[in-house]
């Protein structure tokens, strides 16, 4: 039995192969993004879950399905607690006698993509017939077919056919434009028949970017399907949810038609008196943040108690408390009291730790330097030749064409020690 290991990320993958046959075993690492990252899918069956709900193995960075069936098949990603998503590698499980093997990862316009057509305990060296969004282009000899010079317009769903059809598998391009969630209001609770807006951001309308739920079940699953009101505003994509139920709660994202995922949201939509209004989205260490204790008819410029964790914090008088300089120690499940209007339902606040610097952009940038200022003395001579010799008047002056070889002579002589100890690097 086979074991194949894919690696989600933007830039590589140890399997080339969105399609399995059944009973293969299947791993799927987060290792390069780090520890918050964990393995998510949505299965044909609309399910959303993570890894260790209730299907596969969970271990540090990976989660391994094995003896995979038919209903593995679906969308993967990692995601981080924070919810930022990877790319999506849409993957497929089939009982059937053939698959094709395309690349796993979106691809480069420009590049060469070459799709197998591979049958269950035969050679994969026998003629197939490749079709794009249903309709053929061509039987290829060997099994294989290869696309030169990659365009968008390569961009569909391509299957084979030998003595059995395989499932269609997306050939993805690259994409340009991903798509980031925004929450207006930009809380992570609102109360019940409130109104919230959701964006895609810029240019989400033109390259199909959609809203996308989750909405939790009598059973305690979770099933996935688009906003149930969607919105345009220019060239944003996006959804309004109006007179909010607690069924409107829920994970928001942005999601391409190609089920390439923008970044994650959790709103819930309470029914309880007091709400705790805290920001949705991850807030940056050093930021000043201000947390809201909301009554959903009276004032809310009353009194509050505030805790963190289940231990209290303070009083603040007006309602509302600041953290100044946030911290990732401030991260936590904040709640807050009000006489009279009883106590809210826990508000996560995240805090995400402020980026380091790269060291190996700092050594790019001082390689692009030393070749930049090398060459300056040439430019500086001919600077000073040009002026000099606009002020002087004509006669039997040597020409400026000579003059300047004589003097890029004399520097070049100067200078070759310099340049014989220098050595180019593209540290790209």
């Amino acid at each position: 039995m086979k074991a194949i290991l894919l690696l989600l990320s933007f830039v590589k993958t140890t399997s080339g192969m969105t399609q399995f046959f059944e009973y293969e075993n299947i791993s799927v690492s987060c290792e390069q993004f780090g520890s918050d990252w964990t393995v998510w899918r949505v299965n044909e069956d609309r399910v959303f879950s993570q890894c260790g709900s209730g299907w596969g193995i969970k271990a540090p960075f990976t989660c391994k399905v094995n003896i995979t069936k038919p209903n593995d098949s679906g969308a993967y990603w990692c995601q981080s607690r924070y919810g930022d998503s990877s790319n999506t590698v849409n993957l497929t499980v089939t009982s059937g006698a053939v698959i094709l093997q395309s690349p796993v990862l979106p691809v480069m316009e420009g590049d060469d993509v070459t799709l197998h057509c591979k049958t269950k305990n035969a050679s994969s060296d026998l003629p197939a017939d490749f079709y794009k969004d249903g309709f053929p282009i061509r039987t290829e000899p060997t099994g294989h077919m290869t696309i030169h010079r990659v365009s968008r317009a390569d961009e569909g769903r391509y299957k084979c056919k030998r003595s059995d059809e395989s499932p269609e598998s997306w050939l993805l391009i690259k994409e340009s434009h991903v798509a980031s969630i925004t929450v207006t209001p930009p809380w992570s609770q609102i109360h019940e028949y409130e109104d919230v807006n959701l964006s895609c951001g810029l240019n989400s309308s033109s390259h199909g970017w959609k809203v996308f739920k989750t909405t939790k079940q009598p059973n305690g699953t979770e099933i996935v399907g688009p906003c149930p009101v969607e919105k345009t505003d220019g060239s944003s994509s996006g959804c309004s949810v109006q007179t909010a139920k607690n069924t409107d709660g829920g994970v928001y994202w942005c999601q391409s038609p190609q089920r390439q995922r923008s970044n994650s949201v959790t709103i819930l939509v309470q029914s309880a008196a007091l709400i705790l209004q805290s920001p949705v989205l991850p807030v940056m260490e050093g930021d000043n943040v201000t947390v809201h204790c909301k009554t959903k008819s009276a004032s809310s410029d009353l009194p509050a108690g505030f805790y963190k964790d289940g231990s209290f914090i303070r009083t603040e008088p007006t309602g509302h408390m600041t953290i100044h300089r946030v911290s990732r120690a401030d991260e936590g499940l904040y709640r807050c009291k009000m006489s009279g209007h009883g106590e809210s339902p826990p508000s996560q606040l995240l805090v995400r730790e402020l980026p380091t610097a790269d060291p190996s952009r700092s050594e790019l940038v001082l390689v692009l330097l030393r070749h930049l200022l090398l060459p300056c003395p040439y430019v500086i001579t001919t600077v000073i030749m040009v002026s000099v010799y606009r002020q002087k008047p004509t006669g039997k002056n040597t020409p400026v064409s000579v003059a300047m070889s004589q003097l890029v002579e004399v520097d070049e002589e100067r200078d070759q020690s310099n340049y014989d100890d220098v050595t180019t690097e593209h540290n790209f």
